[in-house]
């Protein structure tokens, strides 16, 4: 959620980063300032009154002392009066500022300027491509038709036991997703990252410190009975460890990372895009978070974007980095860098990580600070990125190291997958 500092002072930025978005922000930021003043005199008049009332407070004691009751009598019915007008004034600056509340989770996060400006993927700026695209055998098949041929997923069986998009991994393949987890852990912690085990349901509050509630688009799963969401991402409950927290600014910058299974709805998603692993409703993914001083965050941001490029070199795979244009990115992000590999049986680049900065957008919904000795808190900034999500990487992999004898295990894998070759 953007500072209401930010935009009383720079108003005319924050318009012009918006329209990197295409979000016109003209009339919802003069609604927001308009609250604000609205905001300010309420607090400044209910300030006023309840002074006035602690001053009468003390007088109409000092006169019952001094046995002055009709006087104190007269004061203290003003004192009451004063009391119903505060009370009155204080649920008007209550109503006002969520209203001034509701209408800021409506504003998306301000775009860096190094954003391109765009509307869909196509406008998205190709930055850094490394690899060869792999030239495949006659015959060679889409991750789906291998997973049958090998007996690897059974894309049935997860509608039996759950509906579509819930794959049911079985043999060799549940073995490469577990070493997949455990690679990329260990390359996590090996680079800084403290590992985190953390809760695959969260509260409401913290869906909202991340920014997925409120749920727009009515992505999250959602527990009604206990109001408890399941995270799209572990991004969520490992950031919200440092909600409300106040941290040092020598103990920045904060890495975490870790494995969770990841639910998201993708309501609305059909089609050819989205057969086998395309596209599921449920993911095993390792994330890396960052909380990082403001000045450093965007040097943050690119040694994120070399650890994944790295990952991804590891694992012998061709991929491509985009910087997403203002029209494809995330309602939270200030700047993305999204990662795609190439799968050659389906002849097309495939999505399998996002790094981004969100700069004060969720440490200000979160309370997130950081302070040195005396100064004053500030809002940190917040970053985290797939390091990597396993299904699009799975259906790379198989598809691009299938041979007529079977499907080659990348050599960094096999000490954790124990064998070389799925045949």
């Amino acid at each position: 959620m953007l500072q209401l500092n930010y935009i009383r002072e720079n108003k005319e930025e924050a318009i012009e980063r918006l329209a990197i978005k295409n979000f016109d922000a003209k009339v919802i930021l003069d609604q927001v300032l308009e609250l604000d003043n609205d905001r300010r005199r309420t607090q400044n008049e209910l300030d006023s009154l309840l002074n006035e009332a602690n001053i009468i407070a003390k007088q109409v004691g000092d006169l019952y002392k001094q046995g002055k009751k009709a006087e104190a009598d007269e004061l203290k019915n003003k004192s009451v009066a004063l009391k119903e007008s505060s009370s009155a004034l204080a649920k008007n600056l209550y109503e006002i500022e969520l209203k001034q509340r509701e209408i800021l989770e409506k504003v998306p996060n301000t775009p860096s300027f190094k954003v391109p400006k765009g509307k869909t993927p196509a406008d998205n700026e190709n930055v850094f491509q490394e690899g060869e695209i792999p030239t495949l055998h006659k015959g060679a098949k889409p991750h789906w038709e291998l997973a049958e041929q090998y007996d690897l997923i059974d894309f049935e069986l997860g509608v039996k036991l759950t509906g579509a998009g819930f794959p049911v991994y079985k043999g060799k393949v549940a073995r490469l997703q577990r070493a997949l987890i455990n690679f990329f852990l260990d390359k996590a912690t090996a680079a800084g990252y403290l590992e985190i085990q953390p809760p695959i349901m969260v509260n409401e509050a913290s869906g909202y410190g991340t920014g997925q509630l409120p749920d727009k688009e009515g992505q999250m799963y959602h527990a009604t009975i206990d109001n408890l969401y399941l995270i799209p991402t572990a991004e969520v409950p490992i950031t919200n460890i440092y909600r409300d927290v106040i941290v040092k600014t020598n103990q920045l910058p904060i890495k975490m990372c870790g494995y969770t299974p990841c639910f998201r709805r993708e309501a609305g998603s059909y089609g050819k895009d989205v057969r086998g692993l395309n596209r599921l409703h449920q993911f095993d993914k390792v994330e890396i978070v960052q909380i990082a001083h403001p000045d450093k965050s965007y040097e943050t941001l690119e040694d994120m974007r070399e650890y994944v490029a790295g990952l991804l070199r590891d694992l012998e795979l061709p991929f491509r980095i985009l910087k997403l244009c203002g029209g494809d990115m995330s309602f939270g992000s200030a700047l993305t860098y999204d990662f795609e590999t190439f799968s050659a049986a389906q002849e097309k680049w495939l999505e399998v990580s996002s790094v981004s900065n969100f700069e004060t957008f969720q440490s200000n919904r979160l309370k997130l600070r950081f302070k040195e000795g005396d100064s004053k808190a500030q809002l940190a900034h917040t970053l985290n990125g797939s390091a990597l999500a396993l299904p699009r990487i799975v259906a790379t992999m198989l598809e691009n190291n299938q041979t007529p004898e079977g499907i080659k295990i990348p050599k960094v894998l096999i000490p954790y997958t124990g064998f070389d070759l799925i045949n």
